[in-house]
């Protein structure tokens, strides 16, 4: 795996990054002047950012291989927060019941039942190996899911959650925390 270097992060025009950012050389990432990346951030191979209505990024973020984030609404992945690989985050999405025309070709006008709405994923958040997540959902402090799970609602702070629809499995350890601290104290 090749990443940018930091001459080539600064011709993708973006809004902002930090310092020990990791992109792919085969990522694609749209609207860049839009995308605000922190420091300690790996974005994998094949992924694609399409940051249209701003996607921000915060410190020891990881985007595993093959993902997406379409950010047409935002998209907001707080501090030590990620993606597992094969993972799909939508802020804006089509209705597919026949009520509404489909694909980005048609005015909204023609597209009643059209949602869009923020994404966030809190610090700590996680989203195991092919989740998928749709517009107006917030992952929050610590909350995770299982793979291959899809989640439509808000998610409640250090919870597990898994399935189609991603429900509540069982309170999620904050160990994580004390390990947090303890590597920064061991960086200094």
């Amino acid at each position: 795996m090749a990443y940018l270097t930091n001459q080539q992060l600064d011709q993708l025009g973006l809004k902002h990054y930090g310092r020990n950012v990791m992109i792919s050389d085969k990522a694609s990432i749209y609207f860049a002047e839009n995308l605000e990346i922190g420091n300690h951030v790996r974005i994998d191979d094949f992924c694609v950012i399409s940051a249209s209505g701003g996607v921000d990024l915060g410190n020891y973020v990881h985007i595993g291989a093959f993902s997406a984030i379409y950010g047409g609404a935002g998209v907001e992945l707080g501090d030590y927060s990620g993606m597992s690989s094969r993972c799909t985050i939508y802020s804006e999405s089509d209705d597919f019941s026949g009520e509404s025309l489909i694909h980005p070709f048609f005015p909204n006008e023609f597209k009643p039942g059209y949602v869009r709405g923020k994404v966030t994923l809190e610090s700590y958040a996680q989203l195991g190996a092919g989740c998928t997540v749709l517009p107006n959902c917030r992952l929050k402090m610590g909350a995770v899911t299982g793979a291959h799970s899809l989640v439509l609602d808000d998610l409640q702070e250090w919870s597990i959650n898994v399935g189609i629809p991603a429900r509540f499995s069982k309170p999620r350890a904050q160990t994580v925390l004390d390990l947090m601290t303890q590597y920064r104290d061991s960086v200094r």
